[in-house]
């Protein structure tokens, strides 16, 4: 049995919506964030030194970081959801299944830091700390944002998903920065709204999202 130690409105809902996916049987083990810090609990230290989500356990060994789960699982389920190997689509498989926390997270997760600062400063502080975050996000944040959506529009104006015609775990990796940024960024453009709706209308979403429990980006 597979267990997903699960985190409220974390990235972790992506592994339970490709557990659905793949037909694969799994327990979930919710944990809630702290209210006041927005932080996952401590608890999740006894399950990995990092404390952080989503964290899996199968056979007895512990897999973390979204990326490794997906390709832990895949593999589990004979090669579901990736495309044949040596194919343009595997090329680009493998290109988004990374690009999507390597490159597409970071600004999105800034953006989020930069919004917190000024609320969570000293009264005294605030003003300057306000000042410097809208500089940050309106010189640096936003621009690279868009750079970022640009792109998605692009790929998804020439291809139904990321990889090609096919839907595939890729698409499952990339989720969460596009429905991040859709809630928190700049819009969504038109193909990406699509993308999401598309995304969203599959029956393994919706039953991932009763185990997982409310999800902010639904």
């Amino acid at each position: 049995m597979i267990t997903v130690h699960h985190l409220e409105n974390s990235r972790s809902q992506r592994v339970l919506w490709l557990l659905e996916e793949l037909g694969l049987d799994y327990t979930v083990q919710r944990y809630a964030r702290d209210p006041a810090t927005m932080l996952a609990p401590r608890a999740l230290r006894a399950v990995h030194p990092l404390g952080k989500s989503p964290v899996i356990e199968a056979d007895g060994r512990v897999v973390a970081e979204t990326d490794a789960i997906v390709e832990f699982l895949t593999a589990r389920a004979d090669g579901a959801l990736v495309p044949p190997p040596a194919t343009p689509e595997r090329d680009r498989y493998t290109y988004f299944l990374h690009y999507a926390e390597g490159s597409a997270m970071p600004p999105l997760l800034l953006k989020l830091v930069f919004s917190q600062l000024a609320p969570r400063s000293p009264a005294l502080l605030r003003p300057l700390v306000r000042t410097i975050a809208t500089r940050v996000t309106g010189g640096f944040v936003d621009p690279e944002l868009r750079r970022h959506a640009a792109y998605w529009e692009a790929e998804l104006a020439e291809r139904t998903y990321f990889c090609g015609d096919a839907f595939t775990a890729a698409d499952i990796m990339m989720s969460f920065p596009l429905e991040a940024f859709a809630a928190r960024g700049t819009g969504a453009g038109p193909r990406v709204s699509e993308w999401l709706a598309c995304l969203h209308a599959r029956p393994a979403y919706g039953r991932a999202l009763e185990r997982g429990g409310p999800y902010a980006y639904a």
